[in-house]
């Protein structure tokens, strides 16, 4: 085999790991909108926050995310809201190599709802999938 050939198999193949790593991300990489968000309609004030926070994320502001998602307008948000936003800190935490306090994010997720668990596509992650089942685990 030419070395043409072989750098074009090596293109296709690094072009289709990236491809199933960002459809492994929530919302395929793009900002939540009231439309794509699964749980419906994001609005309001409490909802803005987890909005902001989630597009902060899927810009890869994975530091700002984490600030947003915490403030008390988010944080004291219905469960539904909290387990978004724990769930994305999580997200964000692993990306940035802080494994512990991505583990720590799920088990409060968990805490905070037993039946708390990440969407099919999330669960095969390379960086959070294991840290979640780690939190699982230790429920």
């Amino acid at each position: 085999m030419n070395h043409f050939r072989v750098a074009a198999l090596l293109a296709c193949l690094c072009g289709a790991t990236l491809l199933s790593a960002c459809a492994s991300l929530p919302f395929g990489g793009g900002a939540a909108t009231a439309t794509n968000h699964p749980r419906g309609d994001i609005g309001g004030p409490v909802q803005s926050g987890l909005r902001d926070g989630i597009a902060l994320y899927n810009n890869g502001d994975y530091n700002g995310a984490i600030r947003r998602l915490g403030m008390a307008d988010v944080s004291s948000g219905p469960k539904a809201t909290q387990l978004e936003a724990l769930k994305y800190t999580a997200f964000s935490y692993c990306l940035t190599s802080r494994q512990t306090l991505c583990r720590l994010q799920f088990e409060k997720a968990l805490k905070l709802d037993a039946s708390f668990d990440l969407a099919p596509g999330e669960h095969g992650h390379p960086l959070w999938g294991p840290v979640f089942v780690k939190a699982k685990k230790t429920r």
